[in-house]
């Protein structure tokens, strides 16, 4: 069974930056498609990012130019870079396979606030 384990969240003042990681233990990793998804409080999860194994990227439109999200195969890591942080950023953060077909982790809190 895959096993996902998120990292890097805290508490950062608008404007701020973080970089998030991912380890899975997932010995194809780099043949997954891996996309960065977030839950705030009382909303659904949603897709954040996406990168393929080819390295394209996909971002939602409001994280575009903020986030990038990247990956190290042979650390079998997906890294999410947040710059230019709002508050509206303030969720939990999970990494998972395309389509969240992995069991989740326990997710990374990220928390926006001055």
């Amino acid at each position: 069974q895959v096993q996902l384990v998120e990292s890097g969240g805290g508490l950062v003042q608008p404007g701020g930056s973080l970089r998030l990681s991912c380890v899975a233990s997932y010995n194809l990793f780099s043949h997954a498609a891996m996309d960065w998804y977030r839950q705030a409080p009382g909303k659904m999860r949603e897709v954040v990012a996406s990168i393929h194994p080819s390295g394209r990227t996909d971002y939602e439109d409001f994280v575009e130019g903020r986030f990038t999200i990247s990956r190290d195969n042979y650390k079998r890591t997906v890294y999410l870079q947040m710059n230019n942080l709002k508050p509206e950023d303030t969720a939990v953060y999970y990494c998972n396979h395309k389509f969240g077909t992995w069991p989740w982790g326990q997710g990374t809190q990220v928390t926006v606030s001055s």
